[in-house]
């Protein structure tokens, strides 16, 4: 098939990849988000996604918004027989959704119905999900709501970070998403609806989220650490500065008993009270400096009896 591929962050490269190298599709163009500024100088760089288009040498659009008048022109040019998309970070107008003949096939990091949204890795880890996966589906107007191909299933393990585990889903969610194409071209695939049942939402995490609360449990404190690494970042503050937190590690229950928030400091690791039981810092990073071994940072700050993390 003709395929015009839509996506833009690292997670959607494998998916690219997959399908440049297949013999049975043609990646006829890409759409990207516009090239953004990024590193110290904030001198404007291609998306993942525009980057690997650019070295195979496929055409690549990167309009403001999908729902442009000179995209959709363009879309309409190219006539492609189906539109994969993984992670594109813009809705598609319906203008857009009815120029493909298969229309718009998505791949969405969790078994939908589960974790419809944008942040799918993440809420399934801060919620304790033992069992998370990818789903593809046809695109439409709401929500990741569409009927959908096929899944993958991936467990997920108790260090995971959303990082982590979306590498994994990255990679197994490409070949799902290769072999749903293949089985639309063939006729071998057909689409069925999502269940009522079993509807949950992701909204974007943002920086405000990613704050530790010390007064939850230390299951839910780890949890959510995880599932911010490494975007945006897990944070709590220190003597009224912020301190970026790596993944965190609950103690033994019984060893040592804490109030939320307060500091223990020990020759090779620090701990931090929950409402449960402590937690043991990992990496740390304060600002404006690089992230280190939480006891090398608590050994610089000199650490007094009685402070806390708020």
């Amino acid at each position: 098939m003709r395929l015009l591929f839509a996506g833009t962050p690292e997670p959607a490269v494998p998916s690219l990849r997959a399908l440049l190298d297949s013999p049975d599709h043609e990646v006829v163009a890409v759409l990207t988000r516009p090239d953004a500024p990024a590193g110290r100088g904030r001198s404007l760089h291609r998306s993942p996604v525009g980057a690997l288009a650019d070295e195979a040498g496929v055409r690549v659009l990167t309009p403001r918004r999908p729902s442009e008048p000179e995209f959709l022109a363009t879309l309409a040019e190219l006539a492609p027989d189906c539109a994969p998309v993984v992670a594109y970070g813009a809705l598609v107008p319906r203008a857009a959704l009815d120029i493909p003949v298969h229309g718009w096939v998505n791949l969405h990091f969790s078994l939908l119905p589960a974790w419809r949204g944008a942040a799918p890795v993440q809420s399934a880890i801060r919620h304790g999900d033992d069992v998370t996966g990818a789903t593809t589906f046809r695109l439409e107007e709401g929500l990741d709501t569409g009927p959908t191909f096929g899944i993958v299933t991936e467990t997920v393990g108790d260090t995971d970070t959303s990082g982590v585990l979306l590498g994994r889903l990255a990679v197994s969610g490409a070949a799902l998403l290769l072999a749903t194409l293949d089985g639309i071209a063939d006729g071998t695939v057909t689409a069925v609806p999502q269940p009522a049942d079993g509807v949950s939402l992701a909204p974007k995490v943002t920086v405000a989220d990613a704050r530790v609360d010390w007064s939850v449990p230390a299951t839910a404190t780890d949890r959510l650490v995880r599932s911010v690494t490494p975007e945006p970042g897990a944070w709590t503050t220190f003597r009224e500065q912020r301190l970026g937190l790596g993944p965190v590690r609950p103690v033994r229950t019984g060893e040592i008993a804490l109030a939320p928030g307060a500091l223990h400091v020990e020759k090779k690791r620090v701990l931090v009270g929950t409402a449960t039981v402590p937690v043991e810092l990992g990496e740390v990073r304060p600002v404006g400096k690089k992230a280190m071994p939480a006891p090398d940072w608590a050994r610089g700050v000199r650490i007094a009896d009685g402070e806390e993390l708020s």
